[in-house]
């Protein structure tokens, strides 16, 4: 019997409004939206575009800075415009649920993971707390997390980014919503993990006949989950179509815009010379958290010029080879050399100009920058404490800086990093990399949070900022399309070791590793079939076989 597909959600003439300099100004104007019961809605547009202003409009909430200024949403016959706080509140927390991008910043750090999936369904009396505890344990087992019996009980800190969002991503469904609003729920995964979470998604959907709206800016990934595509830009509403028709025939400029992005690749160079010094040389590093080995015997070298990408799935130990060469994580035995001397295996024994050389940029700019700090103060600060920099010249410096990475010094200077969009955010970023003068940079993950325009436009400043200063740059990444577009060696690691290296194009030619194939054979299409096929030709039926450990 076919499933009731009637309407859960219908929003009409959505107007929001934003706070700009003690002005109100509209930021969407008047979109329409209808979600059946069991149906995904993709929306997709670059940052700014208002995906996840209405993403959070659907729950009649909007956030700081923000109001609902006309319209109607109406949810299973409530106006949501006119309920209540108070019972917006329980709506929200049963019926309704958010998984945001930023798993690291939603959570509790003081609580355990399980707790906190845990509270609602127990405050609005869906299940007991054990109850509730063996449910999350299913969802955990269900999300590919390890350990399942255990990882909930450890606290946010104690896991990886990409398991925490899996976790967040479970306690989303544990009051079994009637709709889930999902704001880039995969980004911070790898792509072997991106495939069971987003298998686990399509189950949940379909099993509860939830409704899901699922905000995006990569299209291969709305492809496989979204039944409807919407495309936003700049806050109104560009076409929309079923999927098929979106993906095969866009009418619009605007979208066919998007389907060619990624286009960007950076100038092919010459093989590092084998008698030049590398940069950074790091040879047979073992490193441990605690008695737990994480690496053994890493050995890779970055040249001057040069971009070395370090792939894999999340714990494979990408970001602890980083911590490694910046002293945060001292080895258990090896040497990490720069320039040729061996470098003290911690920080705190480093010289000043030995860690001015080596800068970080990081994934989130949204928590690595700190809020209550003007941006001239951001990157003010390492220019004046590596360069000795005060007054004019302090300030002189930080406008060279803002131009170099594109961004107008007299409109940024004063500004908050609440007001910036979330690329301008991460070149704020690369200005405070850059601030110290460096030699060698670390980009870990710089592009994973943000809409394919804007990624490609901070490849390229990345890209251009190399040729100019002959930085190096070690890239961490899950996304294989950012390491073709900007590296020249790749490393794959796996489990704390490294299964292949070399250079870009012999990396991406056939033989591979299996696991090397497996990395590259689940980089999703821009096909609405392809997770049901591959699925099927990995043997994978349901999200309970996509669950078992793909290693095995």
């Amino acid at each position: 019997m076919a499933r009731e597909k009637s309407v859960l959600l219908e929003i009409k003439d959505l107007h929001i409004e934003g706070r700009v300099d003690e002005k109100w100004i509209e930021i969407v104007h008047g979109v329409d939206l209808t979600l059946h019961r069991g149906e995904v809605l993709g929306l997709i547009g670059e940052s700014g575009a208002g995906k996840s202003t209405i993403g959070l409009a659907a729950m009649g909430f909007a956030r700081d800075g923000c109001r609902i200024s006309g319209g109607s949403i109406e949810f299973d016959g409530m106006e949501l415009t006119s309920t209540p706080e108070s019972d917006l509140r329980v709506l929200r927390g049963s019926r309704i649920a958010y998984v945001a991008q930023s798993a690291a910043a939603s959570f509790n750090p003081s609580h355990k993971i399980i707790d906190q999936y845990t509270e609602a369904p127990v405050q609005y009396r869906i299940r007991k707390r054990m109850e509730s505890q063996e449910d999350a344990i299913e969802l955990y087992r269900r999300l590919r997390l390890p350990n399942p019996d255990e990882i909930g009980f450890r606290y946010p800190h104690q896991v990886s980014g990409g398991q925490l969002q899996r976790a967040m991503t479970a306690m989303a469904m544990s009051c079994r919503p009637d709709l889930i609003i999902f704001d880039e729920p995969t980004t911070a995964l790898d792509v072997t993990t991106q495939i069971e979470v987003l298998a686990a998604i399509r189950d949940i959907v379909d099993q509860f006949n939830t409704a899901a709206i699922y905000i995006t800016h990569d299209l291969a990934v709305v492809a496989q989950m979204a039944d409807t595509i919407k495309v936003l830009l700049k806050g109104d509403e560009v076409e929309q179509a079923d999927t098929r028709t979106m993906l095969d025939s866009p009418q619009e400029e605007y979208t066919k815009s998007l389907w060619a992005v990624r286009s960007f690749r950076s100038a092919q160079k010459t093989p590092a010379d084998p008698s030049e010094t590398p940069v950074v040389s790091m040879k047979n590093v073992d490193a441990a958290y605690g008695d737990i080995k994480v690496l053994e015997d890493i050995s890779f070298d970055i040249h001057s010029g040069r971009t070395v990408a370090v792939v894999g799935e999340s714990g494979s130990g990408k970001s602890t080879a980083a911590r490694c060469i910046t002293g945060l994580l001292p080895p258990t035995s090896g040497t990490i050399e720069f320039k040729g001397e061996v470098l003290p295996a911690s920080y705190k024994d480093r010289t000043k100009d030995q860690l001015r050389q080596a800068q970080m940029i990081y994934q989130m700019a949204d928590t690595a920058l700190n809020p209550k700090k003007r941006i001239s103060e951001i990157i003010g600060r390492p220019a004046a404490f590596y360069g000795n920099l005060k007054g004019a010249d302090l300030k002189k410096r930080v406008d060279e800086l803002l131009d170099l990475i594109e961004l107008e010094p007299r409109q940024f200077y004063e500004r908050f990093p609440a007001e910036l969009s979330g690329g301008q955010k991460q070149r704020i970023g690369i200005a405070r990399a850059l601030a110290a003068d460096p030699t060698f940079i670390i980009c870990d993950e710089v592009t994973s949070a943000l809409d394919q325009l804007v990624a490609e436009g901070i490849l390229r400043l990345l890209d251009n900022l190399q040729q100019e200063l002959n930085l190096a740059y070690m890239f961490i990444t899950h996304d294989l399309a950012t390491v073709r577009a900007i590296a020249d060696e790749v490393v794959v690691m796996k489990d704390g070791r490294i299964i292949e290296k070399g250079p870009k194009d012999e990396m991406f030619t056939p033989p591979h590793d299996p696991y090397t194939d497996l990395l590259l054979s689940s980089v999703p299409e821009m096909d609405p079939d392809w997770l049901t096929t591959l699925l099927e030709e990995r043997g994978v039926d349901n999200v309970g076989e996509a669950a078992r450990d793909h290693q095995s």
